[in-house]
């Protein structure tokens, strides 16, 4: 029978990179998106429940082994390996990559076990006899651990070794990306197997050997990367890869092709009872059967097709397409001649590629084809849209890597996230940067139309909120990107304008811009500071352990703040905290700030620093505004770092005016004022003003309720008045300066603080350049009211 879909687990929001099956009722799984879980079969069914979430650290879990039950743990453990920052008041700066054991089982309250040692991401685990664990890592070594102690490193691999096996108690294999394969007896390499001619867990081969070094056979699919393998309880084998598809072989010979409805499958294996287990670059993970009797539901194996079939292939990862030289539907009555056969067949002006299905003796559609990524149109890629997908050779005759990269983000986040989704050294950072700079040369971020920002974290581009995310406040389109989203829908109008010439009527709910991949943004964080430690020339700039605590400290608050339903909080936030950003702001490099500058933006909304008086706020304020470099040259068009950067210091600066804010203490509300008066507001993007905007108008709320010196009033009208005056293109960010100028004429009339005949009359000049520029109601209700009150 065929191997069909069994079952569908969807609980990670990233790639799955590892997944174990020790029973046919529990599958293991570790991601990218920081978490393990543990799935228990749903009792009397083929589909499968989360049971345990576990949380090794804040960096991304790329391995995972299980160790069987002892008498004190019943239910065994389970280990994790990967990117893992740990505390950094017990364990030393150079040594943060762990490997973490968990004890399963209701009731059991033990700290997971930390087997400390390598010096880079731990990639790879197993669990051999007598519960020997075998690591492998980017540091180019394997560790043999017994009783959770390091016995053997195995020395002499030359690049990152990605695959282990212990055989017994004294003798391993190694895998790596240095082409070769050793067999260890203790630490002693015996022998090297040689023959494959790229990273053995990176080509399109998998060479299947004898111990004495003899190859058996050879498993060729396509010229795509095999990234995983597992032995079936048959004996037959199963490999996965950037072809989308578990391959199931049997002596040498392709048996079945399953193609799944990603980008690449990063991982399989199988259950004790024959089950194929896949985990991949869409964050789920599937259970596939040759048992009728565990198969999925028709309408779920119907869905699960159609995904496949609806998928829209680059026609470079098929062959070169001229639609008229591709045959209509008629050629698919012509049988395959191999398992995994792709035919492309022209249905109208669509091309769609078929492979044939050995199984069934079928073809089976598997995507439509589409043109080659150009730099002329948005490509897709993972399911998201960017200005560029280059292909990036990393060698000679092997396929090349996708590089998803959008013009207006960070090309220091893009070159991350390539690296880690490729498992590849970060030191060659600099590099891809290089290279993102040179193929995108002449495009000017200018600050009008489609100049929409991108998440610094995922690199989302445009994605719509549920309403119930909606703030409140005086916004009709508003834009936060960090929930991986860029546009909100606003809330009724209602609130913010009058609908005829009557006086206006003050807003006072401020708009924070408190929405957050915490996840995200703390990973990006540690991952530059582990980026920076391990560079000789950045070393000292990496946090040192007190830092790391604090840091740690204020990601748990924040996640716990904003989690829905609420959760408790465990965590308190103090000065110390606040410091700890500080000290990094200072420190680290330019390009690497933004996380820390948007950790800053959280921080102050949740009120964390309200009571640390306002000695330590304004150097807070004055640290921001020099990480972003507002001081310094202002250059145009402005670089992608520093556009990054200055956004997210001016919806810090937003989050500072909110309800109870000291705006009458000390000299920091001033300060942030004469700043802005130093900016060029033509170098602004939209979303930039819109920042300022929400800036102006949060001040005008709480200015309603506490009053200021005079000078800053003077300061902030004729900064109000110069946005107003300037905004011509963005209706958004005009809406918001005008709203705010109502709150302030109203503030002024209930404080007694009666405008002069010179201030009235710039201030209708204003208003009447607005709503001749902006004629949307909205801009024309609230303008007659604020008219009205003077």
């Amino acid at each position: 029978m065929p191997y069909k879909l069994s079952a569908t687990l969807s609980s990670h929001s990233q790639d799955v990179r590892a997944v174990l099956c020790p029973t046919d009722n529990l599958i293991l799984s570790a991601s990218r998106d920081s978490t393990a879980i543990v799935w228990s079969r749903d009792q009397g069914s083929s589909s499968f429940i989360p049971e345990s979430i576990l949380r090794p650290g804040p960096g991304w879990v790329s391995a995972i082994a299980y160790i069987p039950p002892t008498p004190n743990v019943p239910h065994g453990y389970v280990i994790t390996g990967g990117q893992q920052v740990q505390d950094g008041r017990q364990i030393a700066r150079d040594e943060d990559r762990v490997i973490k054991i968990f004890p399963l089982g209701e009731g059991i309250k033990e700290e997971p076990i930390s087997l400390i040692g390598h010096t880079d991401v731990v990639c790879t685990l197993h669990v051999g006899a007598n519960g020997v664990i075998m690591s492998g890592s980017w540091d180019c070594t394997a560790k043999i651990w017994k009783k959770f102690e390091c016995a053997y490193d195995l020395i002499g691999h030359t690049a990152s070794v990605w695959g282990v096996l212990a055989l017994d108690d004294d003798q391993y294999l190694t895998a790596s990306a240095d082409k070769t394969i050793k067999l260890w007896k203790e630490h002693k390499c015996v022998h090297t197997f040689t023959g494959h001619t790229d990273a053995v867990r990176g080509l399109a081969t998998v060479r299947v050997w004898t111990l004495a070094g003899d190859i058996v056979y050879t498993l060729t699919a396509s010229t795509a990367f095999i990234f995983c393998l597992a032995i079936l309880p048959s004996g037959d084998i199963a490999t996965g890869g950037e072809d989308r598809a578990v391959s199931v072989w049997r002596d040498g010979e392709l048996l079945q092709k399953i193609v799944h409805p990603v980008i690449s499958v990063w991982t399989v294996t199988s259950m004790p009872n024959g089950d194929i287990v896949s985990g991949c670059s869409d964050g789920i993970i599937r259970v596939f059967s040759e048992s009728e009797d565990r198969w999925a539901s028709a309408e779920d194996l119907k869905t699960f097709d159609d995904q496949v079939a609806n998928q829209a292939l680059p026609s470079q990862t098929i062959g070169d397409v001229k639609k008229t030289d591709v045959p209509g539907l008629e050629s698919l009555a012509e049988p395959g001649k191999s398992p995994g056969q792709v035919k492309m067949v022209r249905v109208g002006d669509t091309i769609e590629a078929y492979e044939w299905d050995d199984a069934s003796s079928s073809w089976k559609k598997i995507g439509n084809v589409v043109d080659a990524v150009g730099s002329s149109h948005k490509a897709s890629f993972e399911g998201k849209e960017y200005d560029y997908v280059f292909d990036v050779d990393i060698k000679d005759g092997a396929p090349p890597l996708k590089l998803p990269y959008n013009v207006n983000e960070n090309p220091y986040g893009a070159a991350q996230r390539f690296l880690e989704r490729n498992d590849l050294p970060s030191t060659y950072v600099d590099q891809v940067v290089a290279f993102i700079q040179n193929n995108t040369t002449g495009v000017n971020l200018g600050s009008g139309g489609n100049d929409e920002y991108v998440d610094p974290f995922t690199g989302a581009s445009r994605y719509r909120s549920s309403a119930n995310t909606v703030p409140t406040g005086p916004t009709s389109s508003y834009m936060d990107p960090y929930t991986g989203a860029s546009r909100y829908s606003g809330a009724s109008q209602s609130t913010a304008a009058p609908t005829s010439a009557a006086p206006f009527q003050p807003v006072t709910n401020t708009v924070l811009f408190k929405q957050a991949n915490v996840p995200a943004m703390q990973a990006k964080l540690f991952q530059f500071n582990d980026d920076l430690r391990n560079e000789i020339s950045t070393s000292s700039f990496a946090m040192y352990p007190d830092e790391i605590h604090l840091i740690d400290e204020a990601f748990t608050f924040l996640t716990q703040a904003l989690a829905v339903p609420p959760t408790p909080l465990t965590v308190s936030l103090s000065v110390n905290h606040t410091e700890a950003i500080m000290h990094v702001l200072d420190r680290w490099p330019l390009s690497q700030r933004f996380p820390v500058i948007d950790l800053s933006r959280l921080v102050i909304c949740f009120r964390a620093s309200a009571s640390s008086g306002a000695a330590i706020r304004e150097r807070l304020l004055q640290c921001l505004f020099k990480a972003s470099e507002w001081d310094d040259t202002w250059s145009l068009p402005l670089s992608k770092t520093k556009q990054t950067n200055i956004l997210l210091l001016l919806r810090t600066l937003a989050n500072a005016f909110q309800e109870g804010a000291p705006i009458d203490e000390g000299s920091w509300v001033y300060q942030i004022f004469e700043k802005l008066g130093n900016g060029p507001y033509e170098a602004f993007s939209k979303p930039q003003r819109v920042a300022i905007a929400t800036l102006l108008f949060n001040f005008s709320c709480v200015n309603t309720r506490t009053p200021v010196a005079s000078n800053v009033r003077s300061l902030y009208l004729t900064i109000l008045l110069g946005v107003l005056r300037a905004e011509t293109t963005d209706s958004e960010a005009a809406y918001r300066a005008l709203i705010a100028l109502g709150n302030t004429v109203h503030t002024a009339r209930a404080q007694n603080l009666v405008l002069d005949k010179t201030q009235s009359t710039e201030i209708k000049q204003v208003i009447s350049t607005v709503r001749t520029t902006f004629s949307e109601d909205r801009v024309r209700n609230a303008s007659d009211g604020i008219i009205a009150l003077l």
